[in-house]
């Protein structure tokens, strides 16, 4: 049996069983309540530099397939689970993902709650060294900057593909990458879509030169008010051709549009959020993964409102269009796949 240990940043600490790659990993504490998709979860770019506690307390129950992985490998810096079943364990060795079980995850997820997101380390060290590493760890949103705190470098240019690449036949749409997972390019592509996922930092005569008949500003990692220049970007294509966002493109588009964002006090990650679809009583089961919102505004339509805490979850206006959610159902719930038939009856529609 290997010791393992995961302390938050106030000190607050849990002891529990290393079942991951040796070593010591820090990052932003958060959790999600979803009950499957932990392969999609852990490879999903948007988890960079974060802890991810799965509050379900059975993790790996139906294996590892590699067909369900949203990147090349594991992206979270660390993973803790009440318990881990072995092949899953074995499979993020392998990934060399610093790992914990044995962790009481219910405690942990109401601190998170009540304390709000914080900075921890895990790993097979004494509680002292890990506090000094949790301590030590940047910081992800620039609110931060002002107590002069160290904040990281935009994670989002750290994950994005750094050369444009092409998947699919049929009218062009261009996707911003900034940590895209693969099951949304994968969701386009069976629209009946042209994708070319172009670098998230390309401005916007570098995609204009491609002709896309439309633009998917695409998830990522990290505060979208550090991304300013692809905010830009996304400000001068407006009107030039339907734009659409998801999740960190919502923010990206929402910060085009003049709007403002903010940091949420524990974020919404989970496959089980209900949203709530404007002027009527829809109600949608998505799948959440952010940790960012956009501030309200009489300004745009509001097009979904999110039925937890009344956050925004998708804005809309004559050539754009985005949701807060994970669209894709990878993991879960379908209800909101219509959005990608959106996207592609927009590029449809295009005259050229």
């Amino acid at each position: 049996m290997r010791r393992a240990t995961l302390v938050l940043e106030d000190g607050t600490t849990y002891e529990g069983r290393a079942v991951g790659a040796p070593g010591i990993s820090a990052g932003e504490a958060c959790f999600t309540t979803a009950m499957a998709g932990y392969e999609e979860a852990v490879t999903d770019p948007s988890y960079a530099a974060q802890v991810l506690a799965f509050s379900y307390p059975l993790i790996g129950n139906y294996g590892v397939d590699q067909a369900r992985m949203e990147s090349g490998s594991v992206q979270c810096a660390g993973v803790v689970m009440r318990r881990a079943r072995p092949e899953f364990s074995t499979w993020l060795v392998s990934q060399d993902a610093v790992a914990i079980e044995d962790i009481d995850t219910r405690a942990l997820v109401r601190r998170i709650r009540e304390g709000g997101v914080m900075r921890c380390a895990l790993g097979e060290a004494p509680a002292a060294e890990l506090l000094e590493r949790a301590l030590a760890e940047p910081h992800i949103d620039v609110d931060k900057m002002a107590a002069g705190e160290v904040i990281r470098p935009p994670l989002a240019y750290d994950v994005c593909a750094h050369e444009p690449a092409t998947h699919g036949r049929g009218p062009r749409c261009v996707v911003m990458d900034f940590g895209c997972k693969r099951s949304i390019v994968r969701r386009l592509v069976e629209s009946g879509l042209e994708v070319v996922l172009v670098p998230g930092y390309w401005e916007a005569e570098a995609i204009l030169e491609l002709e896309p008949r439309a633009l998917l500003v695409g998830n990522g990692p990290g505060d979208p008010a550090q991304l300013r220049g692809a905010v830009e970007t996304v400000r001068l294509l407006l009107g030039q051709m339907p734009v659409f966002g998801i999740c960190l493109g919502h923010q990206l588009l929402g910060l085009a549009l003049g709007l403002k964002t903010y940091k949420l006090p524990f974020g919404h990650r989970g496959a089980n959020h209900p949203v709530r679809v404007r002027d009527s009583q829809r109600v949608l089961v998505t799948v959440q993964n952010h940790g960012f919102a956009v501030h309200r505004s009489d300004a745009y339509e509001v097009s979904h409102m999110s039925l937890n805490d009344g956050t925004v979850e998708g804005l809309e206006g004559d050539d754009f269009a985005s949701v807060q959610f994970h669209p894709e159902a990878a993991p879960g719930p379908l209800d909101a796949l219509p959005f990608f038939e959106r996207i592609a009856s927009a590029c449809r529609s295009v005259r050229t």
